[in-house]
């Protein structure tokens, strides 16, 4: 059997340095007659639910609010008590990738039902408040 040489090119060690690390030039910010005039920036106030700004239906909107709002709570409590993902997943009987999603924010991968089980295995409480949204 014969092993041809690899093509991927070689990284440097690490303790070299660039070349170019003495040689820093500063540039200046020119302004011509040819430059185009500045644009100005808009700045809109989103609402409360960050996912109807961006273009979710109501009820899905909501759905993931909700959702998103339940793992933030969920991970503030592994957080606090410095656990790992596997301590964390023993305390919740969950595998540890299952909790690795949760602390990424996966929230596809969790349903309302699922994230206040935790919740109350917790020893949190869920409270479910509603509002009419104003017009």
């Amino acid at each position: 059997m014969c092993s041809m040489p690899s093509r991927r090119k070689r990284k440097r060690p690490a303790s070299a340095i660039s070349p170019l690390a003495n040689n820093v030039t500063m540039r200046r910010s020119v302004r011509t007659a040819s430059s185009k005039p500045q644009q100005s920036i808009q700045v809109l106030r989103g609402s409360e639910n960050v996912f109807e700004d961006l273009g979710f239906a109501a009820e899905e909107a909501a759905n993931l609010k909700v959702r998103a709002d339940l793992m933030l709570d969920l991970r503030r409590y592994i957080q606090e008590r410095g656990w790992t993902q596997e301590e964390a997943a023993a305390f919740f009987g969950e595998t540890q990738p299952r909790i690795s999603n949760l602390l990424k924010g996966e929230i596809s991968r969790f349903s309302i039902d699922k994230l206040i089980n935790l919740l109350a295995r917790a020893g949190l409480e869920v409270r479910v408040e509603t509002k009419l949204k104003a017009a």
